[in-house]
């Protein structure tokens, strides 16, 4: 299955595209290697020609390298789970030192309007998240996959978090929901979550990754005020009155879980997985988006930087 991710490096010529049909999962962990190693490796990924449709890219990056300027989306990762998302933010921050690191809510859309591109039509249908039992094994997990929708002061529901937000279902959502099992309240993790305030007839929604267009849900609302809370899921816990609460990510331990992340990822040197899969089997049509090799220099280079981020933001 593929996981594909975009890589746009700009500078004073322009700009370059490159892509990679698996390179989504563990980007946020390339990238705390540092300018020096990443932007390289990044370069060495095929050209692009066809852009993916904006919905179907699971991360993508833009390094500006003249205005130090850096724009990441990703759908996983420890940079998209909110236990670790800040401290994988601030550890990215200390890897990238002078530059301006920002996270694209709206994904390659959002690259799009960066590049002054024409905007990809958005998909008018939603995909809505199945609705969990009360005692659905998900909930066993210490980070579960989830969205929460709560309800004025009323009901908590909690949607497996595997298809479209559940903000983008407009008032379908509330249809689907009567009748839906009441959690009372969820106070585990969530990656992503709506408050929806029928008698004010208000709704607030964050995530913690990234969907195409998500600046314009609002239209799927029309006589209603949307607010977008980004990343700040601490604005539902005021709004759910007690029905939304999870735990406050530890500051010690997240940023050490994410530098034993990193450092496995740039543990020691990789191959060139398409080479390796053409010297096997040399009749089999093999695509171009793999990763480039990573010598074992380079991925010293990269945990020194790893190190250094972590002992940088550990220092008070």
């Amino acid at each position: 299955m593929a996981h594909r991710a975009v890589f746009v490096l700009c500078g004073p010529g322009g700009h370059t595209r490159h892509r990679s049909s698996y390179g989504a999962v563990g980007l946020d962990l390339d990238l705390l290697a540092g300018p020096d190693t990443v932007l390289p490796f990044l370069a060495g990924h095929v050209r692009e020609d066809d852009r993916y449709p904006d919905d179907m890219v699971e991360a993508g990056v833009l390094a500006d390298r003249e205005r130090r300027l850096l724009l990441v989306f990703a759908w996983e990762g420890p940079i998209a789970s909110p236990r670790t998302r800040a401290a994988t933010l601030e550890l990215l921050r200390r890897a990238w030192p002078g530059w301006e690191v920002r996270w694209l809510y709206d994904g390659q859309s959002g690259l799009r309007a960066h590049l002054g591109l024409p905007a990809q039509e958005a998909e008018s249908a939603a995909y809505p998240c199945p609705v969990l039992d009360v005692d659905d094994e998900e909930l066993d997990e210490p980070d579960p996959l989830v969205a929460v929708v709560t309800v004025g002061g009323d009901r908590c529901h909690v949607l497996a978090a595997v298809e479209d937000h559940p903000v983008e279902e407009g008032a379908a959502l509330l249809d689907r929901l009567r009748g839906a099992p009441d959690h009372g309240s969820h106070r585990l993790y969530a990656d992503a979550g709506v408050h929806v305030d029928p008698r004010r007839r208000r709704v607030g929604w964050w995530l913690t990754a990234a969907r195409a267009h998500a600046r314009d849900v609002a239209a799927r609302r029309p006589g209603w005020t949307v607010e977008f809370w980004e990343d700040r899921w601490t604005e539902h816990v005021r709004a759910a009155g007690g029905r939304f609460a999870p735990p406050v990510p530890d500051r010690a331990a997240a940023p050490a879980d994410v530098r034993g992340e990193a450092l496995e990822r740039w543990s020691g040197p990789r191959d060139d997985a398409r080479a390796r899969l053409v010297a096997a089997h040399p009749r089999m049509a093999v695509g171009q988006g793999f990763a480039p090799a990573v010598s074992a220099r380079r991925a010293a280079d990269a945990r020194a930087v790893i190190e250094a981020a972590h002992g940088a933001a550990a220092s008070p």
